[in-house]
């Protein structure tokens, strides 16, 4: 047995029953692997890869800001390429006037989101307590007060470690909302006024809510008007809306935030972090609004939430505004075709083998499978050169299924081969 073998359950990380890659080289979607055979990265890795792998636009900006400085932190430094990435991140996602909080990841960045809702509310409002309403179909984050908040059953603390906390409101899809006869509508945020009103509204900060369903579930996406009724229903009670956009932000969806895919449902606070830093970098940005933000400053406000030592590190910023020098020079014409012909063929595959249900928008889409047919769909897929990653299933008994979103910078030729290869194999597996 070599080292590695003998090593690899000493490193505490995630595993899964299908052999790792060896990698010995990349180029944008695709990992070039010691056998000399590639493989497709059909799930951007974790769903982070947006722009592909080796660019060099985030080369250039990594390397350009190296030979000035490597660290320095925004409190003893000047921090203009931190200023620099606020400005083109605001612009780019259409939020040209939000201040932005800088963080280290998506989970940092909600528990700074958490932090700033709290403190905006008892400034503005009064707020008596910072309770945060988040759904029965959710994940916002690793840390202990995230995986209590949300819904993400396989990952939930045990009852007694939870902190006393939970899911809040359904999710206005069939898995955990079931209705009589048919289903979810934009009425279903109904559900969120009933849990601020039991609380009372003077308890109640925020509803922290994933526009579009990422991993837990499986790309769901919201019956249309139900986001604007949630708006509705927290500015009618004086409580805050959180957007989670850590992996449906920067274009993941076919636009640069989910949200605007609909009308009239912009929120108080967006979170991002894995389309902007792509693979190349850990980040999280929390932009807040300029109605509320100037509410963080004031002389009642608590102090800002801690965010890190490395929370505004240059080296992060430089990454990220390569990254955006990527996602801005794409085709945009051509990225919308190609999202477009993506959905067409992952709504084809219904019915199609072990296949039970797709659902998703631009370029990510949820593959459900008949319960038991997850891992030899992946292994088939992997045999004919795609790898998936798989989602977090819901319901009873739990759903199961594969995550379907390549990098946004995939060629024709590339959308063509995921597609080929998936329908190969779900053939396969029957």
């Amino acid at each position: 047995m070599d080292s590695y073998a003998q090593n690899r359950d000493r490193l505490l990380t995630s595993s899964r029953p299908r052999p790792d890659f060896e990698v010995v080289g990349s180029q944008g979607p695709w990992l070039h692997c010691a056998d000399g055979t590639r493989i497709f990265d059909g799930s951007s890795g974790l769903l982070c890869t947006n722009v592909g792998q080796s660019s060099p636009k985030v080369h250039a900006r990594i390397d350009e800001q190296f030979r000035r400085y490597s660290f320095g932190g925004a409190a003893v430094v000047q921090p203009r390429i931190q200023m620099e990435l606020m400005d083109r991140l605001c612009l780019a996602v259409g939020r040209p006037a939000d201040s932005v909080a800088l963080t280290t990841c998506g989970t940092l960045g909600v528990e700074v989101a958490v932090g700033l809702a709290r403190n905006i509310t008892r400034v503005r409002n009064g707020k008596l307590r910072g309770d945060i309403l988040a759904s029965t179909l959710s994940y916002h984050g690793m840390s202990a007060l995230t995986l209590a908040l949300a819904g993400n059953h396989a990952r939930r603390p045990r009852p007694g470690d939870a902190l006393g906390l939970g899911p809040s409101f359904p999710a206005p899809y069939p898995p955990t909302h079931v209705h009589e006869g048919h289903g979810c509508t934009a009425s279903c945020a109904d559900e969120i006024a009933k849990e601020i009103d039991s609380r009372g509204a003077e308890n109640v900060a925020a509803v922290l809510i994933e526009p579009v369903n990422g991993t837990t579930g499986g790309a769901f996406v919201p019956p249309d008007g139900y986001l604007h009724r949630v708006s509705e229903v927290c500015r009618d009670r004086n409580v805050l809306v959180i957007h989670d956009e850590v992996l449906t932000g920067m274009w993941r969806t076919g636009t640069p935030l989910a949200s605007q895919h609909w009308d009239d449902c912009e929120p108080d606070m967006v979170i991002l972090s894995k389309g902007l830093g792509a693979g190349y970098t850990g980040v999280g940005a929390v932009l807040v609004s300029p109605e509320i933000a100037p509410f963080i400053r004031h002389e009642d406000a608590d102090a800002l939430p801690a965010m890190g030592t490395m929370a505004t590190h240059p080296l992060m910023a430089a990454a990220c505004l390569g990254v955006l020098d990527e996602l801005e020079a794409m085709d945009f014409t051509a990225f919308a075709a190609r999202g477009e012909r993506l959905g067409q063929a992952m709504k084809s595959l219904n019915g199609v083998g072990p296949v039970q249900d797709t659902r998703g928008l631009g370029f990510l889409y949820g593959v459900e499978v008949t319960p038991g047919q997850l891992w030899p769909v992946m292994k088939a897929a992997e045999e004919r050169g795609v790898f998936f990653y798989p989602f977090t299933g819901a319901g009873d008994p739990k759903s199961e299924g594969l995550v379907v979103a390549p990098p946004l910078t995939s060629s024709d030729g590339d959308i063509d081969f995921l597609i080929t290869a998936l329908s190969s194999a779900l053939d396969a597996v029957g």
